[in-house]
């Protein structure tokens, strides 16, 4: 049996989020519901204007993958995160934040002098996250924050897809995913962003490779990547690049394709503040269940469960309590 359920490589950023409106937007000049990168200096601006403005909702340990793994690793599987953070007071709230959770990761004492990334993820009334992001060191993510050791002994290997924008990180998830199949790790990925789909489809292409065992993404990503304009033919269109897949669909719910069979997952109604890290709980949580032993279905019902709890409040993810007890009402 493998040590880990799950190993993750993705960016290592901490989350500032800001409850905003739409009219800051557009004197901003800021895109609304995308993810945008921009530089340090943009970022400190921008969090200047944030603060005077709206004053600090949270701050939180995140990314993507980040997101994912704690989800798995509060609902009871052992994971690995593979990730960079810069030598400073930022990095080290992040480190320990994946600690004090118990995961595993290649980060210690001896991490290289930068800045370590941050998220603008700005929440509007009707609960759309819009987030701008400084990468900062985790751009720098490379082959040597991989640890072999640990990958080779693990059941899935989990990729984020904003390391796309990179081309260190591209490359390293690449190298990562290689080592995986070499070493008869089971392969997932999350496009997570509809603009990584947009501007960066050919690099998730290369990162996608012959394909991966295990693909998360929601509809708008789904009909973006494959160029269709409905759920069905995207599905089919999936089907050629990953053997088995969950679309999320939001308030729709989700649909899930085990490699034989489609299966539609029901939605959880709730009140939704803050859709940031909903995709994210949902791969988490789905992937502790099906390494866990449960049925597709069963995975499907607890990471909608999850997610949706993770819509109703502010915040990327939930607090550590939370998980087990929303995982007895659905396992």
């Amino acid at each position: 049996m493998a040590k880990y359920q799950v190993y993750g490589i993705g960016n290592a950023l901490v989350d500032k989020e800001f409850e905003v409106t739409d009219a800051f937007f557009t004197q901003a000049g800021i895109e609304k519901g995308q993810m945008t990168l921009i530089d340090q200096d943009q970022q400190e601006a921008l969090l200047a204007k944030l603060m005077d403005e709206f004053g600090l909702k949270t701050r939180a340990g995140g990314g993507s993958a980040a997101n994912t793994i704690f989800a798995a690793q509060y609902l009871g599987a052992n994971t690995f995160y593979s990730c960079n953070v810069a030598n400073d007071e930022t990095g080290d709230f992040y480190v320990k934040d994946l600690t004090s959770a118990g995961i595993d990761t290649n980060l210690g004492s001896d991490r290289d002098n930068g800045v370590t990334g941050k998220c603008m993820v700005m929440i509007t009334p009707d609960a759309e996250r819009t987030m701008n992001t400084y990468l900062g060191i985790t751009a720098d993510l490379n082959h040597n924050h991989i640890d072999e050791t640990a990958l080779k002994d693990s059941e899935y290997l989990y990729i984020e897809g904003y390391l796309v924008s990179s081309d260190s990180a591209r490359h390293a998830a690449i190298e990562c995913k290689k080592l995986a199949e070499a070493n008869n790790v089971k392969t997932a990925m999350t496009f997570s962003d509809p603009a990584m789909v947009q501007f960066f489809k050919e690099g998730l292409t290369e990162m996608l490779g012959t394909g991966v065992d295990l693909l998360f993404c929601n509809e708008e990503e789904a009909l973006g990547y494959t160029g269709t304009n409905n759920l069905d033919d995207a599905a089919s269109a999936l089907k050629k690049i990953a053997k088995t897949f969950a679309i999320t669909c939001g308030a729709k719910g989700a649909v899930l394709f085990d490699g034989a069979n489609t299966i539609n997952i029901a939605p959880n109604a709730v009140t939704a503040v803050d859709s940031n890290g909903a995709g994210d709980n949902f791969a988490g949580a789905f992937m502790f269940a099906i390494t866990a032993g449960h049925s597709w279905e069963q995975a499907g019902k607890l990471a909608s469960k999850i997610s949706a709890q993770v819509v109703s409040q502010f915040g990327p993810r939930l607090d550590a309590a939370q998980y087990p007890a929303l995982k007895s009402e659905v396992l």
